[in-house]
């Protein structure tokens, strides 16, 4: 009788155990970046800059329907880095990470194109780790910078490009 309350006891621990894995697999780690596009050219270049104190939501939309499903909201740190933490496998929806607000007035322009950044947000697609990192982000300045000329050759654009 011992040995079955014991094998009952371990049966019992490896489930909650397996219970508890199974819930940490539901539950993902968004990390991404929102810049300052300075020279006005539609995406990051050396002198862009991270705007910390930024806020932006991960949508979740279904697919069927692209009814709004879910949504959570985070802020930009010091280093213009967000982690916004997502407690459900969105598995049957499309999530994407958009621009809420510039911490910036002089660059509150959302850049069409870099405004939303894709990401996936279920276990059930061969990813191994929960953490998910999202395409930077940005606004645009309201004026360029002086430097934009010289840094846009190293990319051999031209200012009428743009």
């Amino acid at each position: 009788m011992a040995k079955m309350i014991f094998l009952f006891v371990v049966c019992l621990v490896l489930f909650a155990s397996i219970n508890v894995s199974a819930n940490f697999m539901d539950t993902f780690l968004v990390i991404g970046k929102v810049y300052c596009d300075t020279c006005r050219c539609g995406f990051e270049t050396s002198a862009s800059k991270y705007l910390p104190g930024s806020r932006v939501r991960i949508e979740c939309k279904n697919r069927d329907t692209n009814d709004l499903a879910y949504t959570v909201e985070g802020v930009t740190n010091s280093k213009g880095e967000y982690k916004i933490l997502v407690n459900s496998d969105r598995r049957d929806e499309f999530c994407d990470v958009v621009l809420i607000r510039s911490s910036d007035p002089m660059c509150a322009e959302s850049n069409t194109g870099r405004d939303r950044a894709r990401v996936v947000l279920t276990s059930n697609n061969g990813m191994v780790s929960n953490t998910r990192f999202a395409n930077s982000i940005g606004f645009l300045s309201n004026e360029p910078l002086a430097s934009c000329t010289k840094i846009l050759q190293q990319y051999e654009f031209s200012e009428d490009q743009f």
